[in-house]
């Protein structure tokens, strides 16, 4: 598996988490679960930013991960 795949995957998995704690903030009724999970989407957001901002630079800097 090379590098690229695997920050994909991870991507993908970071994508998956924000979407799931987005909905528990959606359908908890608990104020402060909801703040909570909230913030852990956010924290997860910034997360998936820089994830997202380490792969285009690998991208740009290793021609060989780049997509074909």
């Amino acid at each position: 598996m090379t590098v690229a795949t695997q920050m994909q995957q991870t991507i993908a998995n970071c994508q998956g988490v924000l979407s799931n704690l987005t909905t528990f903030s959606l359908e908890t009724e608990d104020q402060a679960a909801k703040q909570m999970f909230q913030n852990l989407a956010k924290q997860q957001q910034q997360i998936l930013d820089n994830l997202n901002a380490r792969y285009q630079y690998i991208q740009s800097q290793e021609p060989q991960f780049k997509e074909q």
